[in-house]
C-alpha cells in the first residue's frame, strides 16, 4: 500500500514536470507567433528568424529545477506520511489494547474533559452498576449525584485538592449508587492530562467494584475480634508436617497466653507437641496425629503443661481450614482448661460410688433386718395367739398384753411395708400386662366395701371401658387402694365425703384423677415432703406415713408421674399420668 501511494506520487511529479515543459514550450511558440504577427513591420529581421533551441533549453532546465523541487517536497511528504502511518498504527494498536483490557477487566473506565465538562463512560457502567445506555449522564454532575451522601464531601475534598495539583495522585474508596438504588463499594483512581502550559484539561480514571472485598474485610475484622476477645484459647497452625507430626503454630490469642503462660513470640514457629508431657495421654496424642494426617477434625482431652511446668487438663480441638479453591490451608485449634470440670467429675464419680455402696449396704441391712425380725415376730405372734386362748382376769395384765399385741401387729405391718418398698426399688423392670382400669377398680372397691358401707361416701366414678394399659396390675391396684383409703381416712367430719375418680386420654397420655373434699394438706409447709418416707401431716394414731411414698414409688416404677393439688379445708386432688399404649 505504501509503495503504491509513493508510486502514484512519483508519477504525479513527472506529469507535472512534463505538463510544465509543454505549457512553456507552447507559450514560447505562441508568443513568438504573436510577436511576428503584430510587430513584423517594426521588428528586426533577426527577431523574425528566431530559433526555439535556446528557449527549449531554458524550458527544459526550468523543468529540471521544478522536478528537483517536487522531488524534495515528495521526500518531505514521504517522511511525514511514514510518521503519520506509524502514529496511526500505534493509535490502532493502543485502541486494540484498550479494547482488550476493557473486556478483560471489570473496571469501569471514565474520561472527564474539564473544559466543557463532558463525561464519557465505558461499558462497565452498564455491566457493573446496571445502568442502561440512555440513563447515563454526560456530565460530572451525574457522577457526583450517585456518590453516597456520607462519602460525597470527603471524596470531593480529595478530588479537588488533586485537580489543583496540591496532591500528587488521587485514589479513593466510596459508595456508588447502582441503577436499582443500592450502593456498591468502589475503589476509584485517576490521573490528569495537561496542556502545554501545564493546565489540567482532562482526567481519566478507573472504578473497581470492591464490595465483596469490603464485606470480606468486615467479616475478617469481626472474626479477628471474636478470636482476640474470646475466653477460649485459639491457636492456628500451618499444614507442613515434614518436621513434626503436628504443624507449627502461626498465631495464638491472648486467652492462650493466659491459659498456658506462653507469650505469642515464644510459641510461634513451634509445634504444639511442646505442650505434651509425661502424663499426657499417648492414645489421645496418636488420635490427634492420625486426624492431622487424614485432614479430619479431631477432639481430645489430655493433660497438658504450662510454661511453669504446672499440669492442667485441656479440651483440645483441631479443625482443618480450606481456601476458596478447597485446598487445605491451615488448622485452627480451640482449647479450654477443663481442670476444674475434671476435678468435679472425679468428685461426682467418687460420690456416685459411695452412694451406690451405701445403697447396697442399706438394702442389705434392710433384708437382714426384715429377715432377722421376722423370726422373733413370728414367735411373738404365736405366743400372743396362745395367750388369747387363756382367760386373764387381771385387768392391768390384760391391758398390757393387748397393747403388746397391737404394737407387735404394727411392727409386722411396718416390716411388710418396708419389704414392699425394697422390692419396688430393687426391681426397675417389673412385669407388665394388659389390664382394664375398670376391672382393677372393682377389685379395690370390693376390698374396701366394708369401709365404704360404714362411711357412706358419695362416689362419682368415670372410668373409660376402652382404657387399657400395659402396666403392672398389682401395683395399680395398690395405688388405687392407698388413695381411696386415704380419702376415706382423712375425710372432713363436718360434711359428707365426696370422691371423684376419673380417667381420660390426653394426646398420648392416660390421665387418672382422684379428687376428694377432705381436710386437705398444707402444701406451703409440706410440698417438698408430701411423698417422703414416714411423713405424716395429720395426727391420726394409725397413720404410718408410708402410703404416699409407696404410691409414688409404684407410679414411677411403671414410667408414670404423680402430682398433688390441695387446700386445707377444701380437699385434695392427685393426678397420675401414664403413657397410653
Amino acid at each position: 500500500m505504501k509503495f503504491y501511494i509513493f508510486g502514484v506520487m512519483k508519477n504525479n511529479s513527472n506529469k507535472i514536470t512534463l505538463i510544465y515543459v509543454l505549457i512553456l514550450m507552447f507559450m514560447a511558440i505562441i508568443g513568438h507567433k504573436l510577436f511576428v504577427i503584430y510587430f513584423h513591420e517594426s521588428a528586426d529581421e533577426s527577431l523574425l528568424k528566431y530559433s526555439y533551441t535556446k528557449d527549449l533549453l531554458y524550458i527544459v532546465c526550468s523543468g529540471l529545477v521544478l522536478k528537483f523541487i517536487l522531488y524534495q517536497n515528495e521526500m518531505r511528504n514521504k517522511s511525514v506520511f511514514e510518521k503519520l502511518q506509524l502514529t496511526n498504527i500505534e493509535i490502532k494498536e493502543s485502541n486494540e489494547r484498550y479494547d482488550i483490557v476493557a473486556k478483560a477487566t471489570s473496571d469501569t473506565i471514565w474520561d472527564w474533559k474539564m473544559e466543557d465538562d463532558s463525561f464519557i463512560w465505558n461499558k462497565g457502567i452498564q455491566g457493573v452498576f446496571g445502568y442502561k445506555k440512555e440513563d447515563i449522564g454526560s456530565t460530572s454532575k451525574w457522577w457526583f449525584d450517585r456518590i453516597h451522601p456520607e462519602d460525597s464531601l470527603k471524596m470531593s475534598v480529595k478530588l479537588y485538592s488533586f485537580l489543583e495539583q496540591k496532591t500528587e495522585k488521587w485514589q479513593d474508596e466510596y459508595r456508588f449508587q447502582c441503577a436499582d438504588g443500592s450502593y456498591k463499594y468502589v475503589f476509584d483512581r485517576g490521573f490528569l492530562v495537561k496542556d502545554a502550559s501545564g493546565k489540567p484539561v482532562r482526567m481519566i480514571g478507573a472504578i473497581q467494584d470492591v464490595t465483596k472485598q469490603k464485606e470480606e474485610e468486615q467479616r475478617l475484622r469481626l472474626l479477628e475480634t471474636v478470636i482476640t476477645q474470646t475466653k477460649d484459647a485459639v491457636m492456628i497452625t500451618d499444614i507442613d508436617t515434614s518436621k513434626s507430626a503436628i504443624p507449627n503454630i502461626i498465631f495464638v490469642n491472648s486467652a492462650f497466653t493466659d491459659m498456658t503462660g506462653y507469650p505469642a513470640e515464644e510459641v510461634i514457629g513451634k509445634s504444639p507437641e511442646m505442650f505434651f508431657g509425661r502424663k499426657s495421654d499417648i492414645l489421645e496424642f496418636d488420635k490427634l496425629k492420625t486426624a492431622i494426617q487424614e485432614y479430619k477434625e479431631c477432639f481430645i482431652e489430655t493433660i497438658s503443661y504450662k510454661k511453669n511446668g504446672e499440669e492442667f487438663w485441656v479440651n483440645f480441638s483441631m479443625i482443618p481450614v480450606t481456601d476458596k479453591e478447597g485446598e487445605h490451608s491451615h488448622w485452627i485449634s480451640i482449647q479450654r482448661d477443663v481442670t476444674e470440670e475434671k476435678e468435679k467429675e472425679k468428685e461426682r464419680e467418687q460420690l456416685i460410688r459411695e452412694l451406690t455402696q451405701n445403697n447396697k449396704d442399706l438394702k442389705q441391712f434392710s433384708y437382714i433386718t426384715s429377715h432377722n425380725l421376722r423370726a422373733p415376730l413370728s414367735n411373738l405372734t404365736g405366743l400372743l395367739n396362745l395367750i388369747e386362748d387363756i382367760t386373764i382376769e387381771d385387768p392391768e395384765l390384760k391391758e398390757i398384753i393387748t397393747g403388746f399385741s397391737k404394737s407387735t401387729h404394727l411392727l409386722n405391718e411396718t416390716i411388710n411395708d418396708l419389704v414392699k418398698v425394697i422390692i419396688i426399688k430393687d426391681n426397675p423392670s417389673i412385669q407388665k400386662e394388659k389390664v382394664l382400669i375398670k376391672d382393677v377398680f372393682e377389685n379395690v372397691f370390693n376390698q374396701l366395701s366394708f369401709l365404704i358401707s360404714v362411711n357412706k361416701p358419695i362416689l362419682k366414678i368415670d372410668l373409660e371401658d376402652v382404657t387399657i394399659l400395659d402396666i403392672n396390675k398389682s401395683y395399680l391396684e395398690s395405688i388405687f387402694l392407698n388413695l381411696l383409703t386415704n380419702a376415706i381416712k382423712y375425710r372432713d367430719p363436718s360434711r359428707q365425703l365426696r370422691v371423684n375418680i376419673g380417667t381420660k386420654v390426653v394426646d398420648d397420655n392416660l390421665v387418672i384423677t382422684f379428687k376428694d373434699n377432705g381436710i386437705g394438706i398444707d402444701l406451703e409447709k409440706n410440698m417438698d415432703k408430701i411423698f417422703g418416707l414416714y411423713q405424716r401431716f395429720h395426727n391420726y394414731p394409725d397413720s404410718k406415713g408410708l402410703g404416699l411414698y409407696l404410691v409414688k414409688s409404684q407410679v414411677e416404677s411403671m414410667g408414670g408421674t404423680i402430682s398433688v393439688a390441695s387446700t386445707v379445708g377444701k380437699g385434695t386432688t392427685f393426678t397420675i399420668v401414664f403413657k397410653y399404649n
